[in-house]
């Protein structure tokens, strides 16, 4: 099976005799695994596992715990993500369970299939009965192991502190794992299981709610609050507060005090490049490149025109040949003679000529024929293509008839297109006038006339905004009558004319049948329902044009000028265009404030998390009220040996909270004392490596042989003794 991972094969495997065990601390966060006796394991890993497939071949990998983030690009991770074996501290899914066990024999240098070492592994608190059995199973089927012994990790980390004098043989040990969180109270060195408590919050849950506080702060980064960084996050800045309320009181006040406990995460930022204005050796050397571009255009163009020319004028003598030649030709030996040259007529060789010398002429650039030609030629041709207007109809036969009212629609036509290209001509010069003039108005005086234009765009920007305002509310302009006006209140004088003779036709033709249109004077009606005397609108689109022109205007000659945003019913005209602010450097800063003391507070405040349950302080009095015995003295010997282990107990902190917790519980005058493990994280390891060393070990372990023979009912009772 391909496994993929940047954890190093141990070489030294076959230096271990067969009775040397293998010590698994089997956390629900990480696993560790190693030889007996040393101080040190030999393999760590995150406790999971990810099974995707390659990219290019679809073949399925598996990749278990830490990894290259640069691999995920050569495989499909979108349906396989990480999973563990753990539902909160228990193991559940054997098969992953199978694929780390795979992976941890296969880093420790193991070669065949069978695993010949006695092995110790690591369990939670009041196990199930059926998650040992079947991890049992799995040992002893799978691999072959001579023999298993299972044991609490807290318990090992308490027994391997005992040893350095850091805790007591009666004693508390609070363990806040990843997922859960567990208190054993010891007597005389052995672990008191009836007087265990569990709560089911940890490292997990206080790494996920910061990630959740931080993505709500910080929507445009929620791709930057991977798991692995925010989990660095909170081992690197997180804190228990003294006092939780008083805390966030600090914070909220502000001040120095606050500040420097405030954090800072600094993205990667790079600043916009600022756009320094070119040096005038920059401008020429600009103006020198574009200058030679243009005489290489013109020079392309001007070779381009050149051949052009040359070839038209060779065409042009072609064709006059032809007709020189076609002129020499016998009446009878025409066609024979167009048939050779691809022409089908004379004509059409005279209209190729025409388009040629045409084509010629405006290559040229020569001037175009007098217009009085054009005209004459225009009234020749009108009165050969038009013969049959003047022509009366009595003298006329149907066809003609026919052909005369189509000859009629045709000049009417050509006379309105003749019509609107000059009066678009007229508009043309007119508006080239009028700009002349502006023009020689500004030489003048060019101060006057920019406060001319300002004067003339304010007034019908003022105009068109109170025109769209009225036909929105009427005859009111007050903001609280808007609204308030029907449709007919805003009708001019040609409109209601228009509405009176619609309302007039319906109610005089509803009766009876509908005769309306049979008589001529029925369409009179019509004519007079289409007159279009709205002045105002017209006056509208006039002004609207006008003050785009004077905007335009103002545009060209004022560099400060800023045109209004165009007024409409629905939006104010005082609305300001929306600014987009250029992002900075601390835009892309995570500050993190409360954050820091407010995520690992749910250790002693779950119900900030929505887990009702009870805190590590309260913890710690259930555990004691749940002793069989109600010593008072050992109670004291409790509460003055508190062990913390375990992974979340490396928050600054939390020994003076817990102290001060635990104080508030217990009688005045009791003894408290809080102590941290040397290692929270490895303690737990060496501790069962130094169990597993010992020489008696081999009696607290059951072989196969022992597996086979009493079943599940034995692991009921099966319990290892912890002071060998």
């Amino acid at each position: 099976m391909p496994f993929i991972s940047k954890i190093q094969r141990q070489t030294d495997y076959n230096r271990f005799p067969p009775s040397t065990p293998i010590v698994i601390d089997n956390g629900a966060s990480y696993f560790r695994i190693g030889w007996a006796g040393e101080t040190e394991p030999r393999v760590i890993f995150r406790n999971i596992v990810q099974r995707p497939r390659h990219k290019s071949t679809g073949e399925t990998v598996t990749i278990v715990g830490d990894h290259d983030p640069a691999l995920l690009k050569y495989f499909d991770c979108t349906r396989s993500g990480p999973r563990s074996a753990f539902d909160s501290n228990v193991v559940f899914q054997f098969e992953i369970m199978e694929y780390i066990l795979d992976f941890a024999f296969d880093r420790l240098g193991a070669t065949g299939s069978r695993i010949d070492h006695p092995i110790l592994i690591t369990e939670c608190v009041c196990n199930p009965v059926h998650s040992r059995s079947k991890m049992a199973e799995l040992l002893f089927e799978t691999y072959g192991v001579r023999s298993v012994a299972f044991g609490v990790d807290a318990v090992f980390s308490y027994k391997y502190n005992q040893l350095h004098g850091i805790c007591e043989k009666d004693g508390l040990a609070i363990c806040p794992g990843f997922t859960t969180t567990h208190v054993i109270p010891f007597v005389d060195g052995e672990p008191v299981y009836k007087g265990c408590c569990r709560t089911n919050i940890g490292g997990y849950h206080i790494t996920d709610y910061l990630k959740q506080l931080l993505s709500l702060k910080y929507p445009h980064h929620m791709a930057r609050f991977t798991w692995e960084k925010v989990e660095d996050l909170k081992m690197e800045h997180c804190y228990i507060a003294p006092d939780y309320a008083l805390e966030a009181q600090l914070f909220q006040k502000g001040g120095k005090e606050a500040e420097d406990k405030t954090r800072c995460w600094q993205l990667p930022w790079v600043p916009l490049p600022t756009e320094e204005p070119p040096s005038e050796e920059e401008i020429a050397r600009k103006a020198a490149i574009r200058e030679r571009q243009g005489q290489r255009l013109r020079e392309m163009a001007e070779a381009k025109r050149s051949s052009r020319i040359n070839e038209l004028e060779n065409q042009l003598r072609g064709l006059e040949f032809l007709l020189q030649q076609l002129g020499q030709v016998q009446e009878e030996d025409i066609p024979s003679f167009l048939s050779e040259t691809g022409y089908a007529s004379k004509q059409e060789i005279e209209s190729t000529l025409t388009k040629v010398t045409q084509s010629l002429r405006k290559a040229k650039g020569e001037p175009k024929p007098e217009q009085a030609e054009n005209e004459e030629k225009a009234d020749s041709c009108t009165s050969d293509k038009y013969s049959l207007i003047n022509v009366p109809d009595n003298m006329l036969t149907p066809e003609q008839l026919k052909e005369k009212k189509r000859q009629i629609f045709l000049k009417t036509t050509t006379e309105g297109r003749q019509r609107a290209k000059q009066k678009r001509v007229e508009e043309e010069l007119e508006r080239e006038r009028k700009t002349q003039q502006d023009e020689e108005r500004r030489l003048e005086n060019p101060q006057l006339y920019l406060e001319q234009m300002h004067t003339k765009y304010k007034e019908l920007y003022e105009k068109v905004e109170l025109r769209k305002r009225l036909k929105t509310n009427g005859g009111h302009t007050n903001g609280s009558n808007s609204g308030g006006v029907g449709r007919g209140e805003r009708l001019n004088a040609a409109q209601r004319e228009r509405m009176r003779l619609l309302t007039t036709a319906a109610f005089d033709r509803g009766k009876g049948e509908d005769t309306f249109g049979a008589k001529d004077e029925d369409w009179q009606l019509y004519k007079l329902m289409g007159k279009d005397n709205d002045d105002d609108d017209d006056g509208a689109d006039e002004d609207e044009a006008e003050l785009a022109r004077v905007s335009s205007r103002l545009q060209e000659i004022d560099s400060t000028f800023v045109p209004k945003p165009e007024p409409s019913a629905s939006q104010p005209a005082t609305t300001e265009v929306p600014h987009v602010r250029q992002r900075t450097k601390e835009d892309f800063q995570i500050v993190l404030g409360v954050e820091r003391f407010r995520c690992p507070e749910i250790l002693f405040h779950p119900n900030l998390v929505g887990i009702d349950q009870v805190g590590l302080d309260e913890m710690t009095g259930v555990s004691i009220r749940r002793l069989p015995s109600k010593d008072k003295a050992l109670e004291d010997r409790l509460t003055s040996s508190v062990f913390m282990t375990g992974g979340c107990s490396l928050f600054p902190g939390i020994n003076e909270r817990l102290e001060a917790g635990i104080r508030m519980l217990r009688p005045c005058g009791s003894p408290i004392k809080v102590a941290r493990a040397l290692d929270p994280v490895l303690d737990a390891w060496r501790g069962a490596s130094l169990y597993a060393a010992n020489s008696r070990f081999h009696q607290q372990t059951f072989t196969r042989s022992d597996y086979y023979e009493k079943g599940e009912d034995w692991l009921r009772r099966y319990q290892v003794r912890y002071t060998l």
